[in-house]
């Protein structure tokens, strides 16, 4: 259904809205709908946005489009058991409190087939822990916009390794004052500068270690 790729790619959430029901009333197969219109759409818009057609406007009104859409397939989704790209967890790090970057790339995420569970800001590592364990999250991505809080990042790993889970998730690092030598040095397995690369990076990772 292109009407619903492109209502995604202009961020019509009304419009994504409708047609995603129009799909469902003709049969459609919740899944498809998402890997065949909704996840090729939103890898559209981050295409454009890291080649500078999109900015962050645009991006986030395509990614609540595709939020709104997402909705009405949940159930559905859960229903038939359709297995996520990956599960992450995803937040700002202690003492932190700022969530634009991270809302954006949770965003992307999600609109790249991931399950998401946001923990927002200014999040303990036990958090992080207490997600790996309970909620099955095996790819964990950490955001700050402070130079003062780096150091929560690799406190999370640390609290990570400490509690005998490291071995078995990946681990994203962005923000502002991140680096990809930083993201090397306490630890992380990868870095991103923008929200489009994060999901292709998240992509790799999960699938390294599925």
């Amino acid at each position: 259904m292109p009407e619903l790729y492109d209502a995604i790619l202009n961020g019509n959430a009304k419009a994504a809205v409708e047609w995603t029901r129009k799909a469902l009333e003709a049969g459609a197969d919740a899944l498809h709908v998402v890997t065949s219109e909704m996840v090729p759409a939103m890898d559209e818009v981050g295409r454009r946005y890291e080649c500078e057609e999109y900015f962050v406007p645009e991006l986030l009104l395509s990614a609540r489009a595709m939020k709104s859409a997402l909705e009405l397939l949940r159930p559905l989704l859960a229903a038939g058991h359709a297995q996520p790209a990956g599960v992450v967890a995803i937040g700002t790090v202690k003492g932190d409190l700022h969530d634009i970057g991270k809302n954006i790339v949770a965003a992307m995420l999600e609109g790249g087939g991931f399950e998401v569970i946001d923990l927002g800001t200014d999040v303990d590592a036990s958090a992080f822990v207490d997600t790996v364990r309970n909620r099955g999250a095996n790819l964990v991505c950490l955001s700050t916009l402070l130079t003062v809080t780096m150091p929560s990042m690799k406190a999370t790993v640390e609290a990570l390794s400490a509690a005998g889970v490291r071995n078995r998730i990946k681990i994203m690092v962005g923000g502002a004052p991140v680096t990809e030598r930083f993201a090397q040095q306490i630890g992380a397995d990868g870095y991103s500068d923008n929200a489009a690369g994060a999901v292709s990076l998240a992509r790799k990772l999960t699938a390294a270690c599925a």
